[in-house]
């Protein structure tokens, strides 16, 4: 029998999910707005992507299954493999984007050379990868409260400072597009966050606090990132502690915050692997995505990932809609058919879906609406094809 995962772990494992260099960056393209338009934007984002996360982690903790296992239930069992191949992919990528910022940042602060930097962070990732998540307690313990010693320090230097709110409010960014990019990253995480809930010992509390904490920090974050912009006139984290004398608290605010959500990455991406085969040795796999995103970091520039963030969007928020529907609204059994092309089928409107609606300026983004719709269509298909079997119990 597995070890079950307490509600504390839990929220220390998205602790560190939320403590990103990669939410820093994005945050500082808020500025543009102000920081009361920004500081709105970011907000109303993650309670819609909070509110995602929540609905994706109860179904794999209720059902005691990853992510792409729990995709199996409304896509089917040879249907899921698009899913999971994406996700595997898009995990490569953000282990890749990850190593590469945490890498470029370090040698702002300590010049040793990108890809050493890169070496040393995929190296630290390979570490947690062998220690496994069941016996990081310990270790993410003393991790998560020097990075929160660290983070507090961080804000205080950029927000308490001698800064100049010199940064020009245009209108580069609209109030939609900000909250779509505040979406965003709790959006990446849809397809991950059942590979932890899973194990929960208390499936609704570790759920709700795992999400809580992820969006507290996350918005933490952001913050620091546009506050950064607004308040100091540079976009530069490493530039900023090395100004503000942080020069070794700032490298390992820098390594260890890379460390604790890219680990997130690579370990979900072994995960996501084992629902295409179950062959595929679930740390081993794990090990290679990190190996990969080292050496992507290495040779491919990764500056502008806002078209990565909305192709994440596009393929996972209907994704995510479509389980919604089945599992919450009309409660169906999973389906047993290889494929479900019906759903696929609504998945692919709802893709197709999300990629117009980047063209439409909405005061909520592209995902809510989408989802929104993709979800009716989810039931309009289903009346039309006179119901389904039920699944008695759930709530």
């Amino acid at each position: 029998m597995k070890n079950k995962t307490s509600v504390r772990a839990n929220a220390l494992i998205w602790f560190g999910a939320g403590v990103s260099i990669a939410e820093i960056l994005t945050g500082t393209y808020f500025s543009t707005l102000g920081f009361g338009r920004g500081m709105a934007a970011i907000l109303l984002g993650h309670l819609i992507g909070g509110a995602l996360m929540f609905a994706a982690g109860m179904i794999g903790a209720r059902e005691e299954k990853s992510a792409m296992e729990t995709v199996k239930m409304s896509f089917g069992q040879k249907g899921s493999i698009l899913f999971s191949s994406l996700n595997v992919l898009q995990l490569v990528g953000w282990t890749a984007i990850m190593i590469y910022d945490g890498a470029l940042a370090a040698n702002g602060i300590f010049s040793a050379g990108t890809w050493v930097w890169a070496l040393i962070i995929g190296g630290l990732i390979l570490v947690w990868i062998l220690i496994g998540l069941t016996n990081l307690g310990k270790v993410n313990t003393v991790a998560m409260a020097g990075l929160l010693v660290l983070s507090i320090i961080l804000f205080g230097v950029i927000f308490f400072g001698n800064g100049r709110a010199d940064a020009v409010i245009d209108d580069s960014l609209s109030f939609g597009a900000a909250v779509e990019l505040a979406v965003a990253m709790p959006l990446s995480w849809l397809p991950l966050i059942s590979d932890y809930t899973r194990e929960a010992e208390k499936p609704f509390e570790a759920t709700l606090a795992s999400v809580v904490v992820y969006s507290l920090v996350s918005i933490f974050m952001y913050m620091i990132g546009m506050g950064a912009s607004i308040f100091t006139g540079s976009d530069d984290i490493a530039s900023i502690m090395v100004k503000a004398g942080l020069g070794v608290a700032g490298l390992l605010i820098i390594v260890f915050s890379t460390v604790t959500t890219t680990f997130l990455d690579a370990y979900s991406a072994g995960v996501s692997a084992v629902s295409i085969s179950a062959k595929i040795d679930e740390k081993r796999a794990a090990a290679i995505v990190a190996v990969i995103g080292t050496v992507a970091a290495i040779i491919y520039p990764m500056d502008n990932i806002t078209n990565f963030l909305y192709l994440i969007g596009s393929v996972f928020a209907p994704m995510i809609a479509v389980q919604i529907a089945d599992y919450f609204i009309l409660k169906k059994e999973p389906v047993r058919e290889a494929v479900s092309v019906r759903n696929l089928l609504i998945w692919l409107a709802g893709f197709v879906l999300y990629r117009f609606l980047m063209g439409v300026d909405t005061p909520v983004g592209n995902t809510l609406p989408d989802m929104a719709i993709t979800i009716l269509l989810c039931l309009i298909v289903n009346a039309a094809a006179g119901g389904s079997r039920q699944k008695k119990g759930r709530l």
